[in-house]
């Protein structure tokens, strides 16, 4: 063997170290993790478009204007979902009116003036716990103080502020969670330049953080909008002929009317509650669309600015 042939030798060995050996086992190691995960997101959405598409399929002949502007009947062919439709939107909107500015208050309390002690410390570990909590445990705490304490009845107020409280520790968690992709020197920057602190939070963080809260708080929304336990639990009816007029009137709420019509033994009420099931998940995506849309929006404005 001549000498260019030992280097060559050389060169080739050089190259074939037990480090060099381990790529191949690496990098199959990793396609089959991949492949592992890629089954385990492909078996949950399957089986959303199973159910999702059988549903589809059953509720399918009652999808039509009248079924929306219809009021309950005992007959399934004439029933509909107008008050309920009409009180989950008007619950909606007074639960984002209690909930959402003082959970966004607190949160930036907590997070831009709130100094280190005991006391914060506790107030934060009791509102990640207060997010865990079964809502079943948020409707018995509505019945007790909002019904019975407050006097507010079994009213379209009591069961906002029961899903208020239900949402509270969620709107608080997502807001400061945006609050902290802020830099910090966004704050220092506005500090230098002779604004206050209130100032600072007000006029630099909040609109830079703006797409996340809303987005957190849409989403939150949108999970309220699926709550059955809390309603039932205060006393929201099953069977209603009208439309909410006031705060304090008597409400249903879509998963209140989907309950009842799934519990009825006619199978024309199961149809009926098909389809309002396909209305509810129509109500949520466009919520989840609105969210995605106004970050993307709002991100979009920023870069420019």
């Amino acid at each position: 063997m001549n000498r260019s042939d030992r280097l060559e030798h050389t060169a080739v060995g050089a190259l074939t170290t037990p480090e060099t050996r381990k790529v191949p086992k690496r990098f199959w190691t990793e396609r089959r993790f991949g492949l592992l995960c890629g089954i385990a997101l492909a078996i949950p959405l399957l089986m959303l478009a199973i159910l999702f598409g059988a549903v589809l399929l059953q509720g399918l002949p009652r999808l039509h204007l009248d079924f929306l502007t219809s009021y309950p009947s005992r007959f399934p062919e004439r029933a509909g979902i107008l008050p309920a439709l009409v009180g989950t939107a008007y619950l909606m909107l007074l639960t984002a009116a209690m909930a959402i500015p003082v959970g966004v208050g607190a949160a930036i309390y907590l997070e831009e003036f709130a100094r280190a002690s005991r006391l914060t410390s506790f107030i934060e570990l009791n509102i990640a716990n207060l997010a865990g909590v079964p809502s079943i445990i948020y409707g018995l705490l509505g019945l007790e103080i909002f019904v019975r304490v407050v006097g507010m009845g079994r009213s379209l107020l009591a069961g906002a502020a029961t899903l208020a409280l239900l949402l509270l520790p969620m709107v608080v968690i997502v807001s400061r969670e945006a609050l902290r992709t802020v830099p910090r020197s966004y704050r220092e920057g506005a500090l230098a330049l002779g604004a206050t602190r209130w100032q600072s939070v007000y006029g630099v963080v909040l609109p830079t953080c703006a797409p996340g809260i809303l987005t957190g708080l849409i989403l939150a929304l949108a999970r309220a909008i699926g709550e059955t336990a809390p309603l039932i639990t205060i006393g929201a009816l099953t069977y209603v002929a009208f439309v909410p007029d006031s705060v304090m009137s008597a409400f249903t709420a879509l998963p209140i009317q989907i309950f009842n019509w799934v519990s009825r033994p006619q199978a024309g009420f199961h149809v009926n509650a098909a389809a309002g099931i396909v209305v509810l998940l129509a109500v949520m995506l466009v919520l989840n669309g609105t969210a995605i849309y106004l970050r993307m929006r709002l991100q979009h404005e920023e870069s420019r600015n």
